[in-house]
């Protein structure tokens, strides 16, 4: 199956028309989205009689940003043909084909120059773009991106869950400017027995006409994981990197995968070093000062097409929490500097209960004029009637101050753990994400 050279328009339309839409997504190379039409959800209502399974699906996305709404769509409509799914076979080989990178190759382009509406849903009140709804799009793209990898060699589905499994080494290279148009693209660029990584870039064309060139802006790597029904993990297809530069992100995924091995292996305990290394200094602050926390139950409108919530989701209400903790402890608006790891670790449910706990879990203070907020977010699933909980997620976040404000005479603190178990948790962090 060939993609199309040249990029398709996509729009939402109306349900006559979505089908149509959906099908165009998923054999496409490119998505040119400008948010002109939307879904009426009165229209889909008023003749009950013409409600199918495919209007019933389109309701999970009713509620989210139009960009993620038409990935989501494209990876939805694989289930909406329930004839079209490749069972999963008693020789799991039968069905797994080897594709290249460019055949999940997908981009997404943001109209952000000439469409008010959809530029106004992404600007922050400090005229930037939000990040977090930006992490919503991203986790949504490579979600497609592995589901078209996954596909049977005549695009059809195995009936196969694929579950984001971490983030890691979300980079934010240049500032990202909410005026002018944005583009996310990415492909598979290594897969494991049961295991694949998403490679995504964030770029972005300069506005003057005469050098009109485009840089990335921010670079990301996602982990998935196919799983059946019974939480299993299965095969899945294998890759084959065709041009040098493909060879080049396997022959670096694989080399990440084998470190991440290594220091897990190599892990040391200083934290009784740590401990007696900042007893005594006056510019220090105790970790548990840092602290903020929020909870929330989870909605079905937040669900995916697995029924449990949108990873995506879960990543943007970390974000906001890790803003607003780096925002209190430095006093002033922080800057977004990269997700350093994100880890999936338990699926959370409609209903569940989520309380999330965040804090400065250390900074980097050496560079007097881009000094380092590091911020652990930890997600807990909740049973209060229980008084039980279970992690969920753990997230890490890296942010910075304005430079303006530390012309200011701002100072950023030391942060210090207070008790060993702190101190171990920091000393992982440390050699884990910043060694």
């Amino acid at each position: 199956m060939k993609l199309p050279k040249k990029p398709l328009k996509c729009y939402h339309f109306f349900k006559h028309e979505e089908k149509k839409v959906v099908s165009s997504i998923l054999t496409s190379q490119s998505i040119h989205f400008s948010q002109t039409r939307q879904y009426s959800t009165a229209s889909t209502i008023s003749d009950p009689s013409s409600i199918t399974t495919i209007n019933t699906n389109l309701l999970l996305f009713m509620n989210h940003s139009p960009v993620k709404n038409a990935l989501w769509e494209a990876r939805s409509s694989i289930f909406w043909n329930y004839s079209s799914i490749v069972p999963l076979a008693s020789s799991i080989d039968d069905h797994l084909v080897v594709k290249t990178p460019s055949r999940s190759r997908t981009s997404v382009v943001y109209k952000f120059s000439s469409d008010f509406e959809l530029r106004e849903r992404y600007r922050n009140p400090m005229n930037q773009i939000r990040i977090e709804k930006l992490l919503e799009d991203l986790d949504a793209l490579a979600g497609t991106i592995s589901y078209k990898h996954c596909s049977s060699d005549d695009g059809k589905a195995r009936s196969l869950i694929l579950v984001t499994a971490s983030v890691e080494n979300m980079i934010l290279k240049k500032t990202i400017c909410i005026d002018n148009d944005l583009t996310i693209e990415g492909a598979v660029t290594w897969v494991g027995c049961s295991s694949l990584e998403i490679q995504l870039e964030v770029k972005q064309s300069t506005p003057e006409p005469t050098n009109s060139t485009e840089s990335v802006s921010l670079t990301a790597s996602f982990t998935f994981v196919a799983k059946d029904k019974t939480g299993k993990s299965v095969k899945i297809n294998q890759i084959l990197p065709q041009n040098e530069k493909e060879k080049h992100l396997w022959e670096e995924a694989e080399e990440r995968n084998k470190m991440r091995k290594k220091k897990k292996e190599e892990k040391k305990d200083n934290s009784n070093e740590l401990l007696l290394a900042n007893k005594d200094n006056n510019n220090n602050i105790l970790i548990k000062e840092t602290c903020l926390q929020n909870s929330l139950v989870c909605q079905p409108e937040k669900n995916n097409i697995h029924g449990q919530i949108f990873g995506g989701y879960l990543m943007r209400k970390a974000y906001e929490l890790a803003y607003a903790t780096a925002y209190s402890f430095a006093r002033t608006p922080p800057c977004f500097v990269e997700v350093d790891h994100v880890d999936f670790l338990k699926p959370v449910d409609v209903g569940d209960f989520l309380h999330f706990k965040s804090c400065v879990i250390y900074t980097q203070v050496e560079n007097s004029s881009r000094p380092l907020i590091n911020v652990e977010v930890v997600a807990h699933v909740t049973q209060p009637q229980d008084l039980s909980s279970e992690v969920s997620n753990n997230f890490y976040f890296t942010f910075t101050v304005p430079s303006d404000s530390l012309r200011n005479g701002l100072k950023i603190r030391n942060v210090v753990p207070g008790t060993e178990e702190e101190a171990r948790r920091v000393m992982d962090v440390r050699d884990t994400f910043h060694p």
